[in-house]
């Protein structure tokens, strides 16, 4: 078992593991137990009462989080000539099609987020393989396949993230950088987590949000009180 750092145990001692936090309670706890020398990722780890194994009890969605995400999302636009420049002006770090699906194919995946148009996914079906273990494949669902590129790559820029329940039945996402202020912290969490309330599947019973855990890369996870989350 490794030795735990003089650092690691101060921050443990902060957090009362018989107890839980409220959403700011716990925003405020991670500021203050934080100590790696870089900008740590925040990120919530939410355990549902579902089996991702029925169609009917996937949770998917979309979230735009209201304090950003805190990282430079790298968008790749896979468009036809004519939306090109809607795609640069809005922010796509790389536009493009034919050249882009060769590097793709060559197994070249430098990106965070592709979006694309409903006519280029037929050319996108055979790039699957590399594309999906990344998560990397637009989805209409996601907003990524859409006439408004404009809209997709500004949206994406802006803080929207897709999230998708594990075969656990966790969703594991993140939500902001340690950086962020208390507040950020808590918006961005409330925001993900009243998202997944309305996603709720109608044939789920009993408690659906089992528990939260708020965690950051190096710092131990605090659990935040789901009484407020599970009311639908």
């Amino acid at each position: 078992m490794a030795k735990l750092t003089k650092k690691r145990k101060e921050a443990i001692s902060k957090i009362d593991k018989t107890s839980t936090y409220t959403v700011a309670e716990a925003a405020g706890l991670l500021k203050d137990v934080v100590s790696a020398n870089f900008d740590e990722s925040v990120e919530l780890a939410v355990k549902l009462n579902v089996d991702p194994r029925k169609a009917n009890q996937m949770v998917r969605g979309v979230v735009t989080l209201p304090h950003g995400t805190g990282k430079d999302v790298k968008v790749l636009a896979l468009v036809t000539p004519d939306k090109e420049q809607e795609a640069k002006d809005a922010g796509a770090d790389y536009v493009g099609l034919d050249e882009y699906l060769e590097k793709i194919k060559g197994g070249w995946t430098d990106v965070d987020v592709i979006v694309t148009m409903p006519s280029v996914m037929g050319k996108l079906g055979p790039l699957g393989r590399v594309l999906g273990p990344r998560g990397l494949m637009p989805n209409p669902k996601t907003g990524t396949v859409t006439m408004n590129i404009a809209k997709a790559v500004a949206d994406v820029k802006a803080g929207k993230i897709d999230f998708r329940v594990e075969k656990s039945g966790i969703i594991h996402a993140a939500i902001g950088k340690a950086s962020f202020d208390k507040d950020q912290i808590a918006g961005n969490a409330r925001e993900l987590l009243t998202t997944l309330v309305k996603l709720k599947p109608q044939v789920v019973k009993g408690t659906y949000i089992q528990s939260i855990f708020m965690t950051a890369t190096q710092s131990p996870s605090i659990e935040i009180d789901t009484k407020r989350f599970t009311e639908q």
